[in-house]
């Protein structure tokens, strides 16, 4: 089993054509007092820049780094164009990212040489450069395709993964997140060697039996997760974080409506509708409020989910400048669905943290 994941994807697509910036640090993010960085180049993180952190943060760390706003539209079609050169080469493929996916290389002649045969073909047609972890199951492929980055190639059985990273700290394993390594370090457990070490009845009684016993297989680097196909998603929706807070009714709606076409016009892109349309207010003292509207039949008319999701804002009236807006359309089908194909694609969204550790692996 591999994991494949192309290396700073975003500043990598950025410098094809910029390559005038490559060796420099370079950082992709967005505009504006509370922008986030998306990724950053291996010069800039040298210097402490990471992704998610604040923008004006990533400037003091790195004054003399070159910013660059995403383009997303971009950066999905070369991840495309990537992921068809995965899929030519190995048959069962589950993308979990735009830059990343896991291979299922069971039946393939001499394993190492196909994946390495592989990464030379997407240097050679996009100019970007790829990691691989080749181990036993996800978890083990997952942490040896980030150990040696960048263009980093690691093959590892899952006793080797336990001694190499013995010594690293929880959060190294996907899944074991900031609050649950915080828990792990109230006990003494700093290490993954130290967890793995410890009685699994001191885990079950601090984390309970199911996450208890979870955490005692992922520092051991056990996982039995199987390549798949990738998760479909349920919902769709697209927020923003204003530079400074919005009182006036008008910008508001403008900005909702903009919204919601882009929304709308992702969800026809790959043929999705759904009948729940929402809004999401988050206000300036961070009071966050939903508001959701369920509608007769599926879709993804820009008029109807724009209509719908002006009337929530107009109703909540929010009663404070407002920091963030966003709007969702769930309850997702697609073609397929709508026509009376019962094995039409719809499904679970991956979870994504919202402040609590996720312990099941996006895999």
């Amino acid at each position: 089993m591999a994991h494949l994941d192309a290396d700073a994807f975003y500043v990598s697509v950025e410098l094809r054509r910029r390559p005038e910036l490559r060796g420099m640090p370079v950082v992709v993010a967005g505009r504006g007092p509370r922008a986030v960085v998306t990724t950053a180049s291996y010069e800039a993180r040298r210097y402490g820049v990471g992704s998610a952190m604040p923008a004006a943060r990533a400037r003091r760390l790195c004054p003399d780094a070159v910013f660059l706003a995403p383009d997303f539209a971009t950066y999905r079609e070369v991840s495309a164009t990537v992921m068809a050169i995965v899929r030519a080469h190995v048959e069962r493929v589950e993308v979990v990212g735009l830059d990343e996916a896991y291979l299922d290389l069971e039946g393939l002649f001499s394993p190492r040489a196909a994946m390495r045969r592989l990464v030379v073909e997407i240097r050679a047609s996009t100019q970007l450069t790829c990691s691989v972890g080749i181990g036993p199951n996800k978890l083990v492929a997952k942490v040896a395709s980030d150990a040696e980055k960048p263009a980093g190639f690691l093959v590892l059985s899952r006793e080797q993964a336990c001694a190499r990273f013995a010594r690293s700290p929880p959060g190294l394993v996907p899944g074991i997140g900031p609050k649950t390594a915080g828990r792990l370090a109230e006990l003494g457990l700093t290490t993954l060697a130290a967890v793995a070490a410890a009685p699994e009845q001191l885990l079950v009684e601090r984390f309970g039996p199911n996450l208890g016993r979870e955490l005692a297989r992922r520092v051991r680097f056990e996982h039995d997760g199987q390549v798949g196909a990738p998760r479909k998603v349920i919902s769709e929706s697209r927020e923003r974080t204003f530079d400074s807070d919005i009182s006036d009714p008008a910008q508001l709606r403008e900005a909702l409506a903009r919204m919601a076409e882009e929304l709308c016009a992702g969800l026809g892109l790959h043929h999705r509708r759904g009948r729940t349309i929402a809004i999401k207010v988050r206000l300036d003292d961070f009071t966050t409020v939903t508001r959701a509207h369920t509608v007769p039949e599926p879709t993804c008319d820009p008029k109807l989910v724009g209509a719908h999701a002006l009337r929530l804002l107009e109703d909540y009236s929010p009663p404070r400048p407002v920091r963030l807006l966003g709007v969702r359309v769930a309850g997702l089908v697609c073609a397929g669905s709508l026509a009376g194909d019962p094995d039409g694609p719809t499904g679970r969204r991956a979870a994504r943290g919202t402040g609590a550790d996720q312990l099941a692996l996006p895999m």
